[in-house]
């Protein structure tokens, strides 16, 4: 059948299959991908009937976003986590077996550089905060230690903001540290109990979503990656158990195996805080180390 035979009329009904059908090869998997997208904007179109005006903030609002992102700034890496979008991707693409921690978002504040550090060892530089003591073990689904994993940490400060976020105002690697784990599996370092704090709202993606009156909080919680030879990469939260807004964490991290009671007690005069986490990391299969 020629191209023309083909041609299908542009209409309110017709809007989705005509584009598809601009496609040389529509089962390329791109192709399916793009396909579906526009499918569901022209239905988006079609039930909401915007006016060109109201069509035009739109797009204005989708060039806003660009313009924000920069090399220091990604608003839309934002945007996909403020929606849920990345935590999806996530989900479907390291689902683990029964017992095996799981797996949430990164997040934008991890640095790879991140210096190691002895086990036992602080990684608050400036000492600012009530202590926190995290101990822990890496274990296989079996119960047995993973001697050769490390693990990295992060963490906001008792603000609510990273290292990154204040480099005028924080150490360098302040709340940051990588640790091997001893060959019974464990490790241990000292810290300070970080606050929650709100996601960046002043650019188009945190005006939009707080016009809406969609929650921008995270609640207090401490950053993993969890890694060893021969297994699955857990990146991972740990949440305290006392934060008010654990259900409205705007990355959608919090799962009831990922909340911890941060322990408090009072020695010498000093409030301290202590929590105690496991790791249970999955064998890795074929090509799924990361």
């Amino acid at each position: 059948m020629s191209r023309a035979a083909q041609h299908i009329t542009f209409d309110e009904a017709t809007s989705a299959e005509a584009f598809a059908n601009r496609f040389g090869d529509p089962d390329d998997a791109t192709a399916r991908l793009l396909s579906a997208v526009v499918c569901r904007v022209h239905e988006l179109i079609k039930e909401f009937r915007p006016t060109q005006e109201q069509w035009r903030k739109v797009l204005d609002f989708l060039t806003e976003v660009g313009h924000a992102s920069d090399e220091r700034r990604q608003e839309w890496v934002l945007f996909s986590d403020l929606v849920g979008a990345s935590a999806l991707v996530e989900e479907i693409n390291s689902r683990r077996p029964s017992g095996a921690t799981p797996n949430t978002i990164r997040g934008p504040f991890f640095r790879a550089d991140t210096p190691e550090r002895s086990l036992g060892g602080s990684i608050s530089l400036d000492g600012k905060g009530e202590t926190l003591v995290v101990e822990g073990r890496v274990e296989d689904l079996d119960g047995l230690p993973v001697h050769a994993a490390e693990i990295i940490t992060w963490q906001a400060n008792a603000q609510g903001y990273y290292e990154n976020q204040q480099p005028d105002l924080q150490p360098e690697f302040n709340l940051r540290g990588l640790f091997r784990v001893d060959q019974n599996g464990r490790f241990h370092y000292r810290t300070i109990r970080p606050a929650g704090y709100d996601v960046p709202g002043d650019g188009p993606v945190g005006r939009l979503l707080a016009k809406a009156g969609y929650p921008l909080h995270r609640p207090a919680h401490l950053h993993f990656v969890v890694r060893a030879p021969g297994f699955e990469t857990i990146t991972t939260h740990v949440y305290d158990a006392e934060d008010p807004r654990l259900d409205e964490d705007a990355l959608f991290g919090v799962r009831p195996e990922l909340v911890h009671n941060f322990e408090e007690n009072v020695a010498g005069g000093e409030r301290t805080s202590r929590v105690s986490l496991r790791f249970v990391m999955a064998r890795a299969r074929p090509g799924r180390s990361k």
